[in-house]
Parts: structure tokens; C-alpha cells; sequence
């Protein structure tokens, strides 16, 4: 559902979703939601989402918004443009003021301003957790895309500051501008299980510090871990195959779970442990805080910045600190009480609606409308 254009004078705006069509979490989720919100807020904007999405479907991140007759083209078009270059992509998205590129479509437009969205710099700040395509692409991404951007959105200042100092960003071209959660999430029903949890959510990968986790948890005292179950939800990613044995092994693993089957999930634990060596904006953070859960995380990255005062923060490398924490919450319900009610509180700053506007006067400020 594009909001149509009435009159020439309105500012067009077009948006790369291919993440969309693809295997994907944060980024994904990010596009989906921010896309339907900026479609609710246009007034005097048309918003377009390349390649031709008109729907996005139910949002899924194993597989594709669009069915696979209406995915494979789409992608046979991204790649058609990443070969063609510029011209093609001006032919395609002609009339638009500006093009949002994410990091699929990696050239950008000669008739009309560039703008991207900078999620995280983990490639740059920590190579090791990542596989070396991945590390070209979003080399090139900055070379092409970000260096040359007419302007930037930051998903955090965390993130932003990133971009500055490891891409040499101007700070007048980058916006901060934080993401949303569902409503889902704060109005979820807890799904009740044999027994009281701890959760983990997020793709089974180097990054998310899961051994670590798995470490703490087999450290706590016989008693707790009789008592508390730890729970662990997501897809298994790359470079993770001992790690993943692990986690079937030394936990409940429930794999991934359909995104409508989230925020009760979520909203049913003891506790939210997330223990990421790095965010750029930490979406499985604000969904636990947004249902109401006690949130134990890193003190690294964007996530002090996310959580302010609503989580217990601790050092990701150590197993100590974590096992510390995770028994220090698992002890004491009026601490889990006291920081579930802080959470809710912190996570209704993070809004898609207010994310969707502020998006919409970040495009006016680069068209210079």
C-alpha cells in the first residue's frame, strides 16, 4: 500500500526493502516496521519501497514477506542492478527525490539524494565474527553508499559515533534515530511453562556470547538451576556448529519462534539475559523491557545507552559477572520487580510512530524541503 502522490510538489521518497526478501533479524525487523510505520505518518511524502513492494506480508524472518514467485524476480532485479550500476537504478526509481539504500543495492543514484540507514560497525570494530563476504560487502557498502550519502540515520548514538570516528562521517550528515517496538510486546499475554525461566533471544552466533552464557549457567548453585530453567530461541547462524550442540545440550532450545509467538515467550520469563559483545541497537533488549521482564545485559556498545537504568549491566567477557547477576536477579524478586517496572517505563521511548516522523522531517532536511 504506496501513499500516492496528489501533486508533484510532494517529496518521493524510495526505499531499498530488499531485506525483505531475505534471511534476516534486526535489519529486517527494522525494515518491516519502519517502512508500514513511515507508509502510516506520510502526509506530503510518497513512500516508495524498491523492489516494487506494495506488501510486505506477515513478517517472518526465516524466508521471504512475498511468496517465491514474487520473491525471485525481485532478486533477479537487485542483482541486475548491482551489475548495471547507476543508470539502471536511476531508470528504476525515476522521479524520486531520494533513495534509501540498504546494503543489498550498493550504487547509488545520479538524480536524486542518496540517504542509508547505518545500523552497527561490527565488521570494522570485530572482524573475527564475521565471514570474510560479509566483510567485503560492507566495505564496499561504506565505500559506495555511506561516504558519499547526502545524509545518514543512526539507529543509536552509540552507533553513530561509530560511523564518525571509523568511517570519517561528518557529524552534520548523521542522524540519531532510535527504533521502535511493537505494541505486541507491551500488551503480551505470559506463556506459562513447567517452570520459571531465564531467556536468550537472538541467532545462535559468535557475536551474542552465547558459551559464555552457557558457562555462567552451568557455574550457578544446583539448587537455582533446579528451580530456573534456561531457555534459548532463535536460529542457528554461521560459525556456530559447537556452539549450537551446546546450546541443545545445556538448555531448552526451541529454535526459531514465529514472531507472533514472541512477546508471550518473552513476556512469560523470569528474566531476559543477553549477554551481546555488541549491539547497534538491541532489539531483543527493548522487546523484554517493553513486556514487562527484568533485563540482564552487556555494558558494552549501545546497550547502556538503550537500557539507561532498567537493566543490570554486566562485563560480556565475564563469566563471573554474568553468573553473579543472573543469580543475583534469579534471588530476588523485588529486584526483578523493581527493573521489569523501570523497563516499561524506559521502553516507551522507542517508538515506531515517533521513529517514523522523525524519519520523514530527516528526508525533508536532506531534500532541502
Amino acid at each position: 500500500m504506496t501513499k500516492p502522490s496528489a501533486a508533484s510538489s510532494q517529496l518521493r521518497v524510495t526505499i531499498d526493502a530488499t531485506p525483505a526478501l531475505l534471511r534476516s533479524a534486526g535489519i529486517k525487523n527494522y525494515t518491516y516496521h519502519w517502512i508500514h510505520h513511515l507508509w502510516r505518518a506520510a502526509q506530503d511524502e510518497d513512500i516508495r519501497a524498491f523492489p516494487y513492494l506494495h506488501d510486505f506480508g506477515r513478517l517472518d524472518h526465516e524466508r521471504s514477506a512475498l511468496s517465491a514467485w514474487q520473491t525471485l524476480p525481485r532478486i533477479a532485479m537487485v542483482q541486475l542492478l548491482k551489475a548495471a550500476g547507476s543508470p539502471l537504478l536511476d531508470w528504476t526509481i525515476q522521479g524520486s527525490d531520494l533513495f534509501h539504500a540498504s546494503n543489498q543495492v550498493r550504487c547509488a543514484p545520479r538524480h536524486a539524494k542518496l540517504t542509508a540507514t547505518v545500523h552497527d560497525l561490527t565488521c570494522w570494530l570485530m572482524p573475527q565474527f564475521h565471514t570474510g563476504g560479509n566483510i567485503r560487502a560492507d566495505r564496499e557498502f561504506a565505500d559506495r553508499i555511506l561516504r558519499c550519502a547526502d545524509g545518514l540515520i543512526a539507529v543509536s548514538e552509540n552507533t553513530r559515533q561509530d560511523a564518525i570516528r571509523l568511517l570519517g562521517i561528518s557529524p552534520e550528515r548523521i542522524t540519531t534515530i532510535y527504533s521502535g517496538v511493537t505494541e505486541e510486546y507491551f500488551m503480551a499475554k505470559p506463556v506459562r511453562r513447567d517452570r520459571p525461566y531465564a531467556l536468550y533471544v537472538g541467532t545462535i552466533e559468535p557475536r551474542k556470547n552465547l558459551d559464555m552464557l552457557l558457562n555462567a549457567w552451568r557455574s550457578l548453585s544446583p539448587d537455582l538451576r533446579r528451580e530456573f530453567d534456561l531457555v534459548v530461541a532463535g536460529p542457528k547462524g554461521w560459525g556456530s556448529e559447537a556452539t549450537f550442540e551446546r546450546v541443545r545440550a545445556e538448555s531448552t532450545y526451541l529454535g526459531y519462534v514465529p514472531e507472533a509467538d514472541l512477546p508471550g515467550l518473552v513476556a512469560g520469563a523470569a528474566l531476559f539475559v543477553y549477554p551481546s559483545l555488541y549491539e547497534g541497537f538491541g532489539f531483543p533488549v527493548v522487546q523484554a523491557m517493553a513486556a514487562g521482564v527484568p533485563v540482564l545485559t552487556s555494558n558494552n556498545s549501545c546497550l547502556p545507552e538503550i537500557a539507561g537504568d532498567a537493566a543490570l549491566l554486566i562485563d560480556p567477557h565475564s563469566e563471573a559477572e554474568i553468573a553473579g547477576g543472573v543469580t543475583r536477579l534469579l534471588q530476588s524478586e523485588s529486584l526483578r520487580l523493581e527493573l521489569a517496572a523501570r523497563g516499561r517505563v524506559r521502553a516507551q521511548e522507542y517508538n515506531w510512530k515517533t521513529c517514523a516522523v522523525q524519519s520523514l522531517a530527516f528526508f525533508h532536511r536532506v531534500a532541502g524541503r
